[in-house]
């Protein structure tokens, strides 16, 4: 029971013989207790340390009155665990803040239009060797073309890998943006859907949305289903280094790029007027969007010909591959690495 004041079992067994027997010598406790003389001896001298006990004039082991001795050990223990907890909280708060500085070197979130747009310039302008986005059709903060860090990270020869959404070239402008301002080292394949926007800086810092503002119509309905009016939740994103998350990231896009097709939309020197016997720079331009699905009209808007230019383009390039489907023209542009 008096362990908690550093007795050990034989000294409190000695100790409580001492009250109940009053002074005595140590042969005679040892004797009563039917222990070994220096186990006893030992004991006494513990409760002498803890002044629980002391030495009679006669040379007697007598006791000191335990509201008095007791009550002393119990306060400086009770001081010592109020000290302790004092101790305790400070290292707590230590803790905390150590926590925070390691969280917030780690993640950070982005608040409002303003605050996302500019970590989007930091990481791009920060890039020293690698840029990996998924890009979906609907920008909710940087529109395509806005972004001068973009540019500036590709004259620094930052490369690019790039997947963006079928939609995104049937906005008007989409292609010139894609020819006039993604150039150099950039690559650009395109699928259907993306899960998510996605930007990765050199395998280590990831950027993600955290909010999503789909188009409502006028009557509140969203995918639908029916739901009362609101203003879009305002646009945040996580900012991350966690070594984890990025790894989990370029899973994702990886497997988002080796499913996507990709695009020839940058030019590559070729002349429009090439022979017959090759397709021309214009004829793989048009066979990148077929191979992504757009439709004939889709291509004449994009690239700004006739629809019948490009139906007599596209029956150009099955001459060419010696076919006379679309479907076996695609195959055979592959084969061919024309838009390797």
């Amino acid at each position: 029971m008096l362990g908690i004041l550093g007795l050990d079992e034989l000294t409190e067994r000695v100790y409580r013989e001492l009250i109940h027997l009053g002074p005595s010598s140590v042969e005679a406790l040892a004797l009563r207790l039917g222990l070994d003389r220096d186990r006893v001896h030992r004991a006494v001298r513990m409760l002498e340390a803890k002044s629980l006990a002391n030495r009679n004039p006669v040379g007697q082991v007598q006791t000191a009155p335990p509201q008095l001795a007791l009550g002393a050990l119990l306060t400086a223990q009770r001081h010592a665990l109020g000290q302790a907890e004092l101790t305790a909280a400070a290292l707590a708060e230590a803790y905390h803040a150590a926590s925070a500085r390691t969280s917030h070197d780690l993640v950070e979130i982005a608040v409002g239009a303003d605050q996302v747009r500019q970590r989007f310039e930091h990481i791009q302008m920060s890039a020293e060797t690698e840029l990996l986005a998924l890009v979906q059709s609907r920008p909710e903060v940087v529109d395509p073309g806005e972004s001068a860090a973009e540019a500036d990270a590709v004259r620094r020869g930052v490369y690019y890998r790039v997947v963006i959404e079928r939609p995104m070239l049937e906005e008007p402008g989409s292609v010139e943006f894609l020819l006039g301002e993604i150039l150099g080292p950039e690559r650009i394949r395109v699928v259907e859907t993306v899960p998510t926007r996605l930007l990765i800086a050199d395998r280590s810092t990831v950027m993600l949305p955290l909010t999503d503002n789909p188009l409502r119509g006028a009557d509140g309905h969203e995918d639908g289903r029916p739901r009362r009016l609101e203003e879009p939740a305002e646009p945040m994103a996580l900012v991350s280094r966690a070594p984890g998350l990025a790894t989990a990231m370029l899973s994702l896009f990886e497997g988002v790029w080796q499913r996507a097709v990709p695009v020839r939309l940058t030019d590559d020197g070729q002349d429009a007027s090439a022979p017959d016997f090759a397709p021309t720079t214009l004829d793989l331009r048009i066979l990148s969007l077929l191979l992504v699905g757009s439709t004939d009209a889709a291509i004449a808007k994009q690239l700004g010909l006739g629809l019948r230019t490009v139906q007599r383009r596209v029956a150009h390039m099955m001459d060419l591959a010696g076919v006379t489907t679309r479907l076996q023209l695609g195959w055979q542009a592959h084969e061919r690495g024309w838009l390797a």
